[in-house]
């Protein structure tokens, strides 16, 4: 029986209340949504899968060289046409020859996720991370935003014990057009609700389990109260519909929606049945789960920080071009790709001469001045800063201009991290905190963040957040 060994889930910091967008609008298009989860301008699905998925690799008990297995969902990657999983692969230094999926096509694609690593051998991870985009004036009040990560083998502490699909054509059910950033439905109308309710009660009562014993369902929940009408013809409680709903919390995050409540719903879970309910336009996957486990990253369902609607609209970038004058630095993608370790996972060098450490590791050691041929070592994800500076607005170099657009005035400060018995400075951005609250001294985490893109291509790499 193969399973969940290990689950987590990362959500952004910054909340947008429903009633901000309300007064905004003079009407809410969020029905039972009471705040929605916002990515930082620097944020995307890329960036929210890293964080999910280190926090899921800290907490099993396995050696990340033994995957056999990646599979990602989401329906907004940062490329249109671009696989994510390499980006995965050499963040979290995961093995290279790992099969690997990137499903991207609509709002189940957690389940095939899912099932692609059930059906794999050895250990799989799996990741589902979106941060959808609507039409501001109806669409987009419910989107939001978050990752889950899961750690799939044999011997688990959650066992997925049936997996059953369902699929018809059910045309203008949530589609995206090519080459569009907006979300697009039906507005939740009878046809639209019929076509998932269906779906939703072929896909779950094809299971091999007795659905008047499921404890805990996550469901399909692109609002607050979809999740209650679409379950109306099979046997599960309202009660157990809302231990794995989250979209009142995060918004609509699209392919991670599901898969974050279902997380939440085993956190709680005790010797009941637990269902899961994919559905992404005429498609429903329904998976029964038996067992619970210890859940990272809840926390981040309850511990948003509040933002205005104005501050909302800068930071998904709807009201800034992003143009500026200038070109800026230009790093071409082959010497960027050359500086990968340093830049995802702080890659230092030790000089075999001296033991002193250099980064990056790089032409002569650092310490005595010899040309040597480094050992590479991992410098400390947690450091010290050691000077601080505020570049405030319309200061930023032109590569970082549209970042600063959207997200104000940033700090940029020198760490000093330690790496093996030594200590490496480097200046970097900081991220997650009011650029004037930062003072010399404090203590930092790297945290991967979109950085800048150039040549059409969004680069990322490593920022510092305040540890709490």
């Amino acid at each position: 029986m193969r399973g969940i060994v290990a689950g987590s889930v990362y959500v952004p910091r910054f909340r947008l209340e429903s009633e901000k967008v309300e007064a905004a609008w003079g009407t809410n298009h969020a029905s039972g949504v009471e705040e929605k989860a916002v990515p930082a301008a620097d944020e995307d699905a890329l960036t929210m899968a890293i964080a999910a998925a280190r926090r899921v690799l800290a907490d099993a008990a396995l050696d990340r060289a033994e995957l056999e297995t990646i599979a990602v969902a989401t329906t907004n990657p940062p490329l249109e046409e671009g696989d994510v999983v390499p980006q995965l692969v050499r963040a979290l230094e995961l093995p290279s020859d790992v099969a690997s999926a990137t499903l991207t096509q609509h709002a189940a694609g957690g389940a095939e996720a899912l099932s692609r690593a059930l059906d794999a051998d050895g250990p799989a991870l799996v990741v589902a991370s979106d941060c959808p985009e609507g039409n501001a004036a109806d669409a987009d009040h419910a989107l939001g935003a978050g990752a889950a990560a899961f750690v799939i083998d044999d011997d688990p502490a959650v066992a997925i014990e049936d997996v059953a699909w369902h699929s018809d054509h059910a045309p203008g059910v949530r589609f995206r057009e090519r080459g569009d950033r907006n979300v697009e439905g039906l507005d939740i109308t009878t046809y639209e609700r019929t076509a998932v309710r269906e779906a939703v009660t072929e896909a779950s009562s094809s299971l091999a389990v007795e659905l008047e014993d499921v404890g805990a369902a996550a469901v399909h929940q692109p609002d607050g109260g979809l999740p209650y009408r679409i379950t109306g013809d099979i046997p599960v409680s309202g009660e157990a519909v809302a231990a794995g709903t989250v979209v009142d919390r995060i918004g609509d995050a699209g392919a991670a929606t599901v898969p974050i409540g279902l997380l939440a719903a085993l956190a709680e879970a005790e010797d009941d049945a637990t269902l899961g309910v994919f559905v992404g336009g005429g498609t429903a996957a329904a998976l029964a789960c038996k067992g619970n486990l210890p859940v990272s990253g809840l926390e981040d369902l309850e511990n948003g920080e509040p933002v205005e609607y104005a501050t909302y609209l800068r930071e998904r970038g709807y009201v800034v071009d992003g143009e500026v004058a200038g070109g800026g630095a230009n790093v071409s993608l082959p010497n960027w790709r050359r500086s990968l370790d340093q830049r995802y996972r702080l890659v230092a060098g030790n000089c075999p001469d001296c033991g002193g450490i250099s980064f990056p590791p790089e032409g002569a050691c650092q310490e005595c001045h010899a040309r040597v041929e480094f050992e590479p070592v991992e410098a400390a994800r947690t450091g010290t800063t050691r000077a601080v500076t505020v570049i405030g607005q319309g200061g930023a170099p032109p590569e970082f201009a549209e970042l600063q657009q959207r997200d104000g005035a940033y700090a940029v400060a020198i760490v000093e991290l330690e790496a093996d018995g030594g200590t490496v400075t480097l200046p970097a951005q900081l991220t997650d905190v009011d650029p004037e609250s930062v003072a010399v001294g404090d203590e930092v985490r790297t945290t991967i963040r979109k950085i800048y893109t150039q040549e059409g291509v969004p680069r990322y790499g490593v920022k510092f957040e305040p540890v709490e």
